[in-house]
């Protein structure tokens, strides 16, 4: 395993992460979890991602059980957790970026969690409904508390973004250190372009999610829709709609023969793509067997076969790098 600093921060993060959306307390049993984790730790992964609506709190229920079985050393690890849509609960005060919510979720999730603090907390989404001053103070508080190491954005634009560090500098506050956006072959623009300058000025991290975007990367769709998989779970109708389409499956088809070319399944070939890119952070995986797991922790040994010829010929079959605003 590899590691890297989290943006500017100095937290050195493993290139390689697990995630668990849609797998922990939904899709998996608890032992499998388990192996997932152990897998993981063992390959020298040290950040596990989660999140509050992550099968409504069970998910972090999941990881907080295997961390607390497990024993593993408090600083051989770091644990995410992310507010915004709740745990299930439809009141208003029950969602969202205020400082009640906030501070009630950071507290749900290290109780779940079973730690002390949570390493990472994610802003799930931007909130229109709560000024962003009142974010900002409540993040810094929570770290001033000493509940939460560092935070970050899960989808926020760059404009967002930066006004959070706009209110920071103003108030002498701790800004966002990293984001967490969806970043794969078939969905480049925010990291490659609309963040672009934020790596060079507040120097961002990124750990990107859904590298095989929502599983068509894998090939695993080339010929038709296999049963049990993510995108036929109920709720992700809105996944399937956007990823399941002819164009991008024959991308992936012809996207499959190349990565074959040069000794590679299509999941290992998707990762090492996403793993090219000097600005993402850690590529978050996610896996529901132990053999998907063991395979995609072995990317960072071959990304030596993305060549500039290769990387060229990837260029030519999405045909959809992103451009540039012209200035």
């Amino acid at each position: 395993m590899e590691y890297n600093n989290l943006g500017k921060s100095g937290l050195q993060i493993s290139r390689l992460s697990l995630g668990s959306w849609l797998t922990f307390g939904k899709q998996i049993g608890d032992n499998i979890a388990e192996e997932l984790m152990d897998i993981a730790y063992d390959a020298g992964v040290n950040f596990f991602d989660n999140a509050e609506i992550y099968s409504r709190g069970e998910s972090e229920r999941v990881m907080g059980k295997v961390l607390k079985k497990k024993g593993w050393k408090r600083d051989s690890y770091i644990v995410s957790s992310k507010a915004f849509f709740g745990d299930g609960g439809q009141l208003p005060t029950q969602k969202g970026l205020n400082r009640k919510h906030l501070v009630e979720a950071c507290e749900a999730a290290i109780k779940r969690l079973q730690v002390d603090y949570l390493d990472l907390f994610f802003c799930h989404r931007p909130d229109k409904s709560t000024p962003i001053e009142e974010t900002v103070w409540s993040m810094h508080n929570l770290i001033m508390q000493g509940k939460i190491l560092y935070w970050g954005t899960s989808e926020w634009s760059a404009q967002e973004i930066m006004e959070a560090h706009m209110v920071a500098k103003q108030y002498n506050l701790i800004g966002p250190t990293m984001e967490q956006p969806q970043y794969n072959m078939l969905h480049r623009e925010k990291v490659e372009v609309e963040y672009n300058q934020i790596y060079k000025t507040v120097g961002l991290g990124t750990t990107i999610w859904s590298p095989l975007a929502s599983g068509i990367l894998s090939g695993k769709y080339n010929d038709g829709m296999p049963e049990s998989t993510r995108l036929s779970m109920d709720g992700l109708e809105w996944l399937k709609d956007a990823n399941l389409v002819d164009e991008k499956l024959q991308k992936v088809r012809e996207m499959t023969k190349l990565a074959q070319e040069v000794g590679l399944s299509m999941p290992k070939f998707a990762i090492a793509w996403c793993l090219k890119n000097p600005n993402v952070s850690t590529v978050i995986l996610g896996a529901s067997k132990a053999a998907q797991l063991k395979e995609t922790l072995t990317t960072m040994d071959d990304l030596d076969k993305l060549t500039p010829e290769i990387l060229e010929k990837v260029e030519g079959i999405l045909d959809n790098k992103p451009a540039f605003p012209a200035f």
